[in-house]
């Protein structure tokens, strides 16, 4: 079934590439207007997922991953029409020369060819993958998880039925809609006819396709996020941020998940984010060093902590402190235990900032600003495929322009080699 299903998939790459951009852009427009339209029927079916989630024991912050509202269902529908305005890509020079020789030789952007997305839980993204690689010329094969599969049923069914009707190649976006095992097992082995394998989940999903996978893959990353607290740090924004980074949306792979305070840092600001933390219900584990610090009655609110919880992804209201020596220290400490997605410096020192920019390895560097921006639609990319934390083709927020690759196209007057 899957061999099948994935040469459907390759043979519909010469229809994806003839696709102009009105036509791309009309179906992308049109699926917007029916997400919102059937808005009920979307929820309805995700709910079926949320009961079903609920009843095998999901954490709140899976069952928040997987839950579609009017205002997510609409966020969809917003994200269609900011892709469908987005420059296409497909076609457009980078730029052109002419050798010696009298040949012109000009770098063109060009699909990716079929790609192969598996996530999990999150529903939303059955439509965003989709809706960018039908931008970017290609063609999608899409596994999602068990505990989504009525949600992306219904997507992937709702974004064909409508696409197919004003333009949309046949199979140029398939939904595997058998989540056993052993068809991811299969399905990650077809090389030849998937050009690039691109799994959106834990590290678990990602280290197995990696590894037992015969197909080019791009990592998107986990997500242990640090903010650094510098010794300079203003306590207002300082408070703001870390609050904002870890709460707005916990479950999400930009969330913070460790903060690191300069030992220099002010003990007043330090007790007032174990304070803003705790009074927005958020577990904070804090290590000895820091600990020591603390006044009396936020003593008694952190749980104590040790180098084992270093590097952890909590993906819910919960949060790792830790005391470093300095500006190098936590660099050091960031490079080490962190997955190169998004980190953040707060600080007033302009030297220690640029410090931190230039040296810490993520696909996301911040100053003074919430690590919750790293995203596609906020970076203006109506969406994203994922957030890459490599460092082949494509890193950070993948939009439509990184699910193009290149080649040369080379025009002569008959010229040979000598």
């Amino acid at each position: 079934m899957i061999q099948t299903l994935c040469k459907r998939a390759y043979e519909a790459k010469p229809a994806m590439l003839r696709l102009t951009t009105a036509c791309k852009n009309d179906i992308l427009r049109r699926i917007a207007a029916a997400l919102i339209e059937r808005t009920d029927e979307i929820i309805a079916e995700n709910k079926k997922d949320i009961d079903a989630g609920r009843t095998a024991g999901l954490s709140e912050a899976l069952i928040d991953r997987l839950a579609l509202t009017p205002g997510r269902i609409e966020g969809m529908a917003a994200s269609l029409h900011t892709i469908a305005d987005f420059p296409d890509p497909v076609g457009s020079i980078e730029y052109g020369f002419r050798t010696e020789s009298g040949l012109t030789i000009e770098k063109v952007r060009t699909p990716l060819g079929v790609i192969g997305i598996i996530y999990e839980s999150r529903p939303n993204v059955t439509v965003d993958a989709a809706a960018l690689c039908l931008k970017a010329g290609n063609v999608a094969i899409l596994r999602g998880s068990s505990s989504a599969i009525h949600s992306n049923k219904y997507l992937a069914n709702l974004f064909n039925e409508v696409g197919k009707r004003y333009g949309l190649p046949d199979a140029a976006v398939q939904l595997i809609e058998d989540t056993d095992r052993a068809v991811l097992d299969e399905l990650i082995r077809q090389d030849g006819l998937i050009d690039v394998l691109i799994p959106r989940g834990g590290k678990g999903l990602k280290k197995y396709i990696s590894q037992n996978g015969s197909i080019p893959v791009i990592v998107t990353g986990a997500g242990t996020c640090h903010a650094f607290v510098d010794a300079s740090a203003d306590p207002t924004d300082a408070v703001a941020i870390i609050i904002n980074g870890k709460t707005q949306r916990p479950s999400t792979c930009n969330s913070l998940e460790c903060i690191l305070v300069h030992r220099n840092t002010p003990d007043r600001l330090v007790n007032d984010i174990v304070q803003a933390l705790t009074a927005a219900k958020v577990r904070v584990n804090c290590t000895k060093q820091l600990t020591v610090r603390l006044e009396d009655e936020n003593r008694k609110m952190v749980h104590p902590a040790d180098e084992s919880a270093f590097g952890t992804e909590y993906l819910s209201l919960e949060i790792l402190m830790h005391e470093v020596a300095g500006i190098d220290d936590a660099i050091a400490f960031i490079n080490r235990y962190g997955t190169n997605h998004s980190d953040v410096i707060l600080t007033k020192d302009l030297e220690n900032a640029e410090k931190f920019l230039n040296d810490v390895d993520s696909a996301c560097v911040y100053l003074n600003a919430s690590t919750r921006f790293s995203d596609g639609g906020e970076f203006g990319f109506g969406g994203e495929i994922g957030i890459s934390t490599q460092k082949l083709h494509a890193r950070g927020p993948m939009g439509i322009k990184e699910l193009t690759g290149l080649k040369y196209v080379i025009r002569g007057k008959g010229e040979v080699r000598a």
